[in-house]
């Protein structure tokens, strides 16, 4: 049982930080291997696109014509990030760079446990709430 509608987003959002996290954790890790290319792991980047394409269905023969159901993916994808300055051994991992988007990603994480935290002490209470009455 969810504590809200929001609960799966922010149980969504939790995932895709911790397997964030292993992604800057990788590049760090492979800070001194040659041609070895800066990895991220985008989520914000598709659920925008998708938000911009999002169309409406179609389910009764009064509706509006022309409107088709569209289906699509929210998975985060691994990409590899172009543009970076490479080393004489061709690596491209900048580790101040990589050390301010692991901080970032911890406090965004932190964030979003603390409004599961948050969200799920609020269904305890009127749960226990009703259960008085």
């Amino acid at each position: 049982m969810e504590a809200s509608s929001v609960t799966e987003t922010l149980f969504k959002h939790l995932n895709f930080r911790g397997e964030r996290q292993k992604v800057i954790s990788s590049n760090i890790a492979n800070i001194n291997t040659p041609n070895y290319k800066t990895k991220e792991l985008v989520f914000e980047n598709e659920l925008n696109k998708v938000q911009n394409t999002l169309q409406l269905s179609k389910t009764n023969s009064g509706h509006l014509p022309n409107v088709s159901k569209h289906q699509n993916s929210h998975e985060p994808k691994l990409i590899n990030v172009k543009g970076l300055e490479e080393q004489n051994d061709g690596n491209n991992v900048n580790l101040d760079t990589q050390m301010s988007e692991m901080s970032k990603n911890k406090i965004l994480y932190d964030a979003i446990q603390s409004s599961i935290k948050k969200d799920s002490r609020l269904f305890r209470s009127v749960v226990e709430s009703s259960a008085k009455n």
